[in-house]
Parts: C-alpha cells; structure tokens; sequence
C-alpha cells in the first residue's frame, strides 16, 4: 500500500502529544493503513505500543467497555508514555470516558471511526480543546495511480469516473469482482452501519431515500422535493423524517453536502443542498445497464479533488446565474464550473454565461474532459486530466 503522506505528515507534530488523536472516515478509505504506517514509526522509538482492532469481533468480545478496556491497557503498557491505537472505537461502550481517562494516564491515544460521532458536539465539549482530528478519504486519482502502479495496473481516468478511489476496489482484476466488492461495501455502510446503529424501523423507506439521493450526486436536493419523490412511489414520509436520514448518510460519511449561498440575501439558503457522494462508486453500483451517469460523476470527482486540495466550497447563485462552486483558500477565491465536455455550441454558450454576471476580482475557471483549450480572455480552462495531477489551482 502507498504511504499517503498527505494524512500522515500533519499527524506526526502530535506524535508525543496528550491531545486525542481522532481519525475518521468512511469505512475502507484506508484508516487503519494510516494508523498502521503510525505504528511502525513510533515502533522506531518505543516498544511502548498497545494497538486494538474492534472490528475484529474476539477483540470486542472480550474488551466491550469502558472498564475492561482501561484494565486490559494497564496490564499491557510500560510506566512510560505509551501509544495506544484504538481501531472503530465507537463500538466500545463508553469508548469516549475511556479516552479521557487514558490521556491522564500518560498515554498518547490514536483513535479511528467510520462514523462522524466521534466528533460529536458532546464528546468534543467535554474534551475541551483536548482532541486533534484528522479527516481520511478515498484515493484521489494521483494515489491510484500510484497504488496501481504497486500492482501492475494502469487506472484509466473514466475507470476513475465511473469506479471512484475506494483503495482496495483495485486489487481485484474485473469489473465484476470490482462490483462484487463495492456491492458488499455499499450493504455494509447502509445496513449494517446506519440501520443497525440508529435502529431504524422503515427499513425500506430508508434504502429508497439512500438509493434515490446516492443517485442524484452533483444535484441541488431540498426535503420537500425528495418528500414528494418518495410519496409518488407510495411511500409515506415527513420533511423532518428525511432530514433526519440525510443526517444519517452524511454521520457515516456516505455523503456531503454543499450549501447554495445567495448573494441576494447574504446568507446561506438552509432547505437546498448540493449532494456529493463520498465515492462515486455508490452511484455506479446503483446504474443498469452500464449507463453510467459520467456527467454528474464527473463534477463529484472534481469535488473530491478540490477538497483534498484543501479548498472550502459552496454554490454560487445570484438568482439567475449558478456556478457548481466557489472555491476559497487562505485570501484566494475561485469561481469554477464543471462539465463533462462544452464541444457542443450549445452546452459551450450555456456552462460560458454562467460567468457572465461576475467581474474579473476573482479567477473564474472551466473544467472539462475535452482535450481542446477552450480558454477566453476571462475564463481559465483547464483540462481534467491536467486537473487530476495538479497540487492545487
């Protein structure tokens, strides 16, 4: 597996820290290689080391809670500063007292999750300051490339588009193992993970809400209208049900979503928002007939591109003109639309204007798939498989 710097080298100034060290993401971006690749640095310089997989179910058989855990640490660990690794912690009972009392103990604690309750307003307000976090993701295209290179394979940028970055999807050698195992994934997260955990009891209303909005990736979603999709195949439902849901999705990193901002009211317009998938993958999995959908896929990958970049992102719209995103970093603003090609003159005046309301105080970009420069006096056009391999804009 590659060593994915960009994760692990902000991590390292807290090696020897008392700050709870959280790391999240959503299952099988890569976490525990990221935990082990700690390991063995630390390993380096101490033997102090206590490390704990909880989804290995014999490790939470006999460590469930909060007592046994902190007894098992204290009869493994040396007198001196010990590093202990906790892998999907959230499955221990009281794993957050656990951790608390662990960092008075002179111990420097790593923990790890696929859920976003670790970072939940309760455990960080009684943490106070006392936590670091450290988000993972799925590969970027420049990390599948690499990977593949470790195994031989050439990633293609629409087996990118259409497949996404989930690491391990590439170790299998087919399309149909590939499916096999983002099928599995995807049943993983959305029945075992969110159902299981929240015990939720419209068990078909929920997969029918995760099918139709993991499906609308790249699109602008409000409760009411994904209420009225879901009433019109004679499910019933509530505003408030959904958005409680949406909330799931996103608390397990199945989704993000993005805010359309209104210059005409100054503020954030709080019932419509823009769906990403965390992995394009969870749309492909869903489509028959091999009729992927590569336009709405394709603004989600550069989505995901721009936030490893480090860029904040919302929607612009000024009431008759939308841009996919406004893109700020530091004092650096950029306003980007995205289409999968504009060599149609049609597509080419319409993804155009949308900059046309805009003066020239901020960057305004285009990216596409196309090979040809389509750049303007005002517009910056920039090549999607340039785009990929760039370290930012």
């Amino acid at each position: 597996m590659i060593q994915r710097e960009k994760y692990i080298e902000p991590l390292r100034a807290f090696y020897d820290s008392d700050l709870i060290k959280i790391i999240t993401g959503i299952r099988r971006c890569g976490k525990s290689v990221i935990l082990n690749a700690v390991t063995d640095e630390i390993k380096s310089r101490s033997d102090n080391i206590i490390s704990l997989n909880f989804e290995d179910t014999a490790i939470l058989s006999a460590i469930p809670d909060e007592t046994t855990l902190l007894a098992y640490i204290d009869e493994h660990r040396q007198s001196s500063l010990c590093y202990v690794f906790l892998d999907e912690v959230q499955r221990v009972d009281g794993w957050a007292d656990a951790c608390r009392t662990l960092r008075l103990r002179n111990c420097s604690v790593f923990i790890s999750g696929s859920n976003s309750k670790l970072l939940s307003r309760e455990f960080t307000k009684e943490l106070s300051g006392r936590y670091v976090s450290f988000r993972i993701r799925p590969f970027i295209y420049k990390e599948l490339l690499a990977y593949g290179k470790e195994l031989g394979r050439e990633i293609t940028l629409t087996d990118y588009i259409i497949w996404g970055g989930f690491p391990k999807r590439i170790e299998f050698p087919d399309e149909n193992s590939q499916r096999a195992y983002l099928n599995e994934l995807n049943e993983t997260i959305i029945i075992n993970d969110i159902i299981g955990r929240y015990k939720i009891r419209k068990t078909e209303l929920f997969k029918r809400l995760a099918n139709f909005v993991l499906l609308s990736n790249g699109r602008i979603l409000s409760a009411r209208s994904i209420e009225k999709t879901l009433k019109g195949t004679g499910l019933s439902c509530s505003v408030s049900t959904i958005t409680k849901y949406i909330g799931y999705l996103e608390e397990a990193f199945a989704i993000e979503t993005v805010k359309k901002y209104s210059t005409k009211t100054k503020r954030e317009l709080e019932y419509y928002l823009k769906v990403y998938d965390e992995d394009v993958a969870f749309n492909s999995i869903r489509i028959q007939n091999n009729r992927y959908d590569l336009t709405h896929n394709f603004e989600n990958i550069v989505y995901n591109e721009l936030v490893y970049m480090g860029y904040s992102l919302q929607v612009y719209n000024d009431g008759s003109h939308e841009i996919d995103f406004v893109a700020t970093k530091g004092q650096k603003q950029y306003f980007i639309q995205v289409a999968y090609s504009v060599a149609e003159e049609k597509t080419y005046e319409r993804e155009f204007s949308a900059f046309a309301a805009l003066d020239n105080s901020n960057q305004k970009i285009m990216i596409t798939n196309d090979d040809i420069d389509y750049s303007t006096s005002t517009v910056r056009h920039i090549k999607f498989k340039d785009f990929v391999l760039m370290n930012g804009l």
